[in-house]
């Protein structure tokens, strides 16, 4: 496309539904981008499941999360999350909110994430925890206020990822191609790692180790090679979406791995 913005939502509805199939987003979590042309703003769709999302259920937004323009659709409770996070973060372009099924164990645990394999780098080599109720006591774990979304954005500093106590994982991409690719190989070390220790003693990568598979990792070779599968796995299955039209209303069933 040559209009950056229906690149950007068309992008966003492709990035939403790759999640969904390949198991790292089911009904809940969402998937934003830094608007193209101001980033003072960004895209999130309406509340829909990711599945479905399409181009046109993609609404702009200022930072303190307010819309641009009212829409009348039902909005995602969290997206203060997206907001907070582009706030503090100039140089993220992406952000992603999940409750994959590899990581949920890590956050009920509080058991930290290491890479054990080099795609698992993209995660980070040891990413923060975020405990909502120690700055803010018992709340239903939703991040639905600005302080709490600039709570989290906090915990987050400069990684990649954050961990959040009992919730799930907030994930970010200098693209969105990049963040799908942390988001689900992420899960996929999470999985690596869960299944490693139920074996014995798990051996991490080292630091030195860390650094060099991340540099080869963030290369537009890998991710390039990732986007293409999946998305051809999407137009097999008859679900992609309208470029840059309505959205389609395409159900399936998400794959069970790898990635939940």
């Amino acid at each position: 496309m040559s209009d950056p913005l229906a690149q950007a939502r068309f992008d966003v509805a492709v990035a939403n539904r790759i999640l969904a199939y390949e198991g790292v987003l089911d009904a809940f979590g969402h998937v934003s981008v830094r608007h193209p042309d101001d980033p003072d703003r960004y895209l999130l769709s309406c509340s829909r499941a990711p599945e479905l999302v399409g181009p046109a259920d993609l609404i702009e937004y200022r930072l303190d999360s307010t819309a641009v323009e009212e829409t009348g659709s039902a909005q995602y409770s969290e997206r203060v999350i997206h907001g907070e996070i582009y706030r503090a973060r100039p140089d993220v372009m992406a952000v992603c909110h999940h409750h994959a099924e590899a990581f949920m164990p890590f956050v009920i645990t509080g058991t930290d994430y290491v890479p054990v394999f080099h795609l698992g780098a993209t995660g980070g080599a040891k990413p923060p925890f975020w405990d909502q109720r120690a700055e803010f006591g018992d709340t239903g774990l939703l991040v639905v206020e600005p302080q709490e979304g600039a709570s989290l954005a906090r915990a987050l500093g400069a990684d990649h990822m954050v961990l959040m106590r009992n919730h799930g994982v907030t994930v970010t991409g200098a693209s969105v191609q990049d963040l799908v690719f942390r988001c689900y190989y992420a899960c996929r070390n999470a999985e690596f790692q869960a299944r490693a220790a139920a074996l014995g003693t798990v051996r991490p990568l080292s630091p030195g180790e860390i650094v060099a598979a991340q540099k080869i990792a963030a290369g537009p070779t890998g991710q390039a090679r990732a986007w293409e599968r999946w998305m051809a796995r999407l137009d097999r299955l008859g679900a992609m979406p309208r470029e840059p039209g309505p959205s389609r209303r395409v159900g399936f069933r998400p794959n069970p791995s790898p990635g939940r």
